[in-house]
């Protein structure tokens, strides 16, 4: 009898079929695997309504393209933060205009706060505010700090070392340490807060220690264990936008951050670097806010209602301190600008 040649035995059936499952089953596995491959977790710290890019990307780029990037590979402490304050300039005078190119490029790279306000006018209680949690009943410049606004105040000066963190206030066009006159034309103490706290003021030994010209900074850069735990910087009147306006302290910016972020202390440890300005105008009292360093949120915004007391406040946070007063610890964290995993010390 003829066998025909399609009719196949029952038990090769079986194995062809079996066969069949295995070789589906692998494809299975195989396009899960590629599709699963390059999701990120996004991050918990961020507000989704706020996230997106300064450039003006779609937050659900920005999602994809910084996820990795604002999340640390396991829990850490911040080690440094940096405080620059410039002058007199609106969030909308300096953002998008074309005379601060490096300022606009920090605020794509880093983090930028759209909605950050002074708390008083003029300069001093600002910078008060920034370093003891009150204006301290000062409603003028005083200036300098012997023409009577010398206040005795627990500041955040104390809680760092309290705390056994070192801290420095660096002011530009400073004679010498602890100098507590205006100085030429652009050295004005009512930019240099801790000249102000009498426990700083009235200790010759630790305002010199730690109350000094901006010129120190480079040497005590040069190393990790130099670089102090929280630095105070102060450019001069001229760089910080007072006298000389938004380009001279863009450029002054751009010659001085990079040595920051570039630094020992900066690239062996989670480091923060904020830029902020001490008020606005009379009629608008908005700043600008850049956080930037090694443990800051890539390109993102907030549009959250943030003032001094907020990034003071922060400071403490981070740094594990007690807050100064009901201002600091009722203001609301910034913590969204900082990325996942880092924790209080």
């Amino acid at each position: 009898m003829e066998t025909n040649p399609l009719k196949q035995h029952p038990r090769h059936s079986r194995g062809v079929t079996v066969i069949l499952v295995i070789i589906i089953a692998v494809a299975a596995v195989i396009s899960y695997a590629e599709a699963n491959h390059t999701s990120t977790p996004s991050s918990k710290n961020a507000n989704a309504s706020s996230r997106q890019l300064a450039s003006g990307s779609s937050p659900s780029t920005n999602k994809t393209s910084s996820a990795a990037s604002n999340k640390l590979a396991s829990t850490s402490t911040i080690k440094h933060i940096f405080l620059i304050v410039m002058e007199n300039e609106t969030e909308g005078s300096v953002i998008g205009n074309s005379s601060a190119p490096y300022i606009n490029s920090l605020a794509n790279q880093y983090s930028l706060a759209t909605n950050y306000s002074g708390v008083a006018h003029p300069s001093l209680p600002n910078y008060l505010a920034l370093t003891s949690g009150s204006i301290d009943g000062t409603t003028t410049d005083c200036n300098p700090p012997s023409a009577g606004c010398i206040v005795s105040v627990k500041n955040l000066a104390d809680s760092l070392e309290a705390k056994g963190l070192s801290w420095k206030q660096y002011a530009e066009s400073m004679p010498s340490a602890c100098y507590t006159l205006n100085y030429g034309n652009d050295f004005a103490t009512k930019h240099v807060p801790f000249l102000y706290y009498s426990d700083v003021i009235n200790n010759t030994a630790r305002c010199a220690a730690h109350v000094v010209p901006y010129s120190v900074l480079s040497s005590d850069l040069s190393s990790a264990s130099t670089t102090p735990n929280f630095a105070f910087i102060t450019p001069n009147l001229c760089n910080d936008m007072h006298n000389c306006g938004i380009a001279a302290g863009d450029a002054w910016l751009k010659s001085n951050i990079p040595a920051i972020l570039n630094s020992a202390a900066f690239t062996s440890s989670p480091s923060l670097l904020f830029i902020t300005w001490d008020e606005g105008d009379l009629s608008n009292n908005n700043v600008a806010t850049i956080v930037a360093g090694s443990a800051a949120q890539t390109h993102y915004q907030s549009g959250a209602s943030f003032n001094h007391y907020s990034l003071l406040h922060t400071i403490e946070y981070y740094f594990g301190l007690p807050t100064l007063t009901a201002n600091d610890q009722n203001a609301p964290l910034m913590s969204s600008f900082i990325k996942q995993g880092i924790i209080p010390q």
